[in-house]
C-alpha cells in the first residue's frame, strides 16, 4: 500500500484562461468567457487568473459578481512588457499596466505576472530585434522592472512577478540568474513557469533551491521532450511549438510537478500554483476533462 504524499497547506493551486486555449482578448476560436468561469469551477478549482486584459469582463462589479457566484477567486492580472527599450517605453507600458493593475487590485488580487516581450514574432517567426541583449539594454530592463515593481506597489499594492518565457530574453537558467542578480528583491519577485523554464533548459527544483527567496508565485506546466527536441532543433517560434503540442497534460511531460511543489512547500511561503496547459487554438470541448484530470493529478501530489 503506497503512502499520500504530504499535503501541500502552503501551496493553493488554481487554473487559468491559458488551459482553455486563450491567448488573445477576443478572438473566434476561443472559449467564451461564461463557458471558461463555468468549467474551472466545474474542474474543481477556486482560483483563477484574468488572462488577456479584456478577456474577462473588465468592470470590477460585473467580474466580482461572476466570479463570486460560481465560487472563484481571482489570484493575479498579466501584463506584457518590453522595459529593456529603456525609458521612452515607459509611458506607454504604464498605460496598459495600471489598466490591468487597477482591476486586479478591485478584485482583490495581490499579484502582477509580467511577461517580457517577445524577440521573434509569436506566429510567423520573424526576428524582431536580437536575441541577446546588449549591456545597456540588461541595465535598462532590470531597472525599469525594479520601477515597475515599486510603481505597482506604491500604487496599487500589488507585488509583481516576472515570468521567464520562451522566445523573450528572460528565459535560460543564464538569463533568469542574471536577471534576478541584478534586481532588488524587495521591488521584484519571479514567477516559475515550470514549463517554460524546461522549454529552455532549466531545472525549476534547482531554481526553487537556489532563488528560493525570490519565488513569489509559480505556474504549472509541462513539456513534451520529444516534441521540444523537434522545435528546438527546428527553431520553431514559441506559437507554433504549441501548436505541435509541446505542453502536454501532465503528468505525461517533464519537469515531474511533485518534486517541484515539494521543494514549494519548504520555502515556507504562501504560494499560488496556477495550472497553465498552453493549448492555442484547441476544440471547445478538450479544455474541461484535461482540467479535471490535472486537479485530480495534483490532488495525487498534495495539493488539496
Amino acid at each position: 500500500m503506497t503512502s499520500s504524499p504530504p499535503a501541500l497547506t502552503r501551496i493553493r493551486v488554481g487554473s487559468a484562461p491559458d488551459s482553455w486555449g486563450v491567448w488573445f482578448p477576443d478572438d473566434p476560436q476561443q472559449t467564451g468567457w461564461q463557458r471558461f468561469l463555468d468549467e474551472v469551477a466545474d474542474a474543481g478549482y477556486e482560483w483563477i487568473e484574468l488572462g488577456p486584459y479584456g478577456y474577462l469582463p473588465t468592470d470590477p462589479d460585473l467580474l466580482a459578481e461572476e466570479t463570486a457566484k460560481r465560487g472563484l477567486k481571482v489570484s493575479a492580472g498579466t501584463v506584457f512588457t518590453g522595459l529593456h527599450h529603456g525609458p521612452g517605453v515607459w509611458e506607454q507600458t504604464w498605460e496598459h499596466v495600471s489598466r490591468v493593475a487597477a482591476l486586479t487590485r478591485a478584485v482583490g488580487a495581490e499579484h502582477l505576472v509580467v511577461i517580457p516581450s517577445f524577440w521573434r514574432d509569436d506566429k510567423t517567426g520573424a526576428l524582431l530585434e536580437d536575441r541577446k541583449l546588449t549591456v545597456d539594454q540588461w541595465r535598462d530592463l532590470t531597472r525599469q522592472t525594479e520601477r515597475l515593481g515599486r510603481e505597482v506597489r506604491d500604487r496599487y499594492g500589488l507585488r509583481i512577478v516576472v515570468h521567464p518565457h520562451a522566445d523573450t530574453h528572460i528565459d535560460t537558467p543564464d538569463n533568469v540568474s542574471r536577471f534576478l542578480d541584478a534586481t532588488d528583491p524587495d521591488a521584484v519577485a519571479l514567477c516559475l513557469d515550470t514549463g517554460h523554464y524546461a522549454y529552455c533548459g532549466g531545472d525549476s527544483v534547482e531554481l526553487i533551491e537556489t532563488f528560493g527567496e525570490r519565488i513569489g508565485y509559480l505556474h504549472l506546466k509541462q513539456v513534451d521532450p520529444r516534441i521540444l527536441a523537434e522545435v528546438v532543433a527546428e527553431e520553431v517560434p514559441f506559437g507554433p511549438a504549441v501548436a505541435r503540442g509541446v505542453m502536454c497534460e501532465p503528468p505525461a511531460g517533464v519537469p515531474a510537478l511533485e518534486p517541484v511543489l515539494a521543494a514549494a512547500q519548504k520555502l515556507g511561503t504562501e504560494l499560488f500554483a496556477i495550472v497553465e496547459q498552453d493549448m492555442y487554438p484547441c476544440p471547445p470541448d478538450r479544455p474541461l476533462p484535461i482540467a479535471r484530470r490535472t486537479r485530480a493529478y495534483l490532488r495525487s501530489c498534495g495539493a488539496r
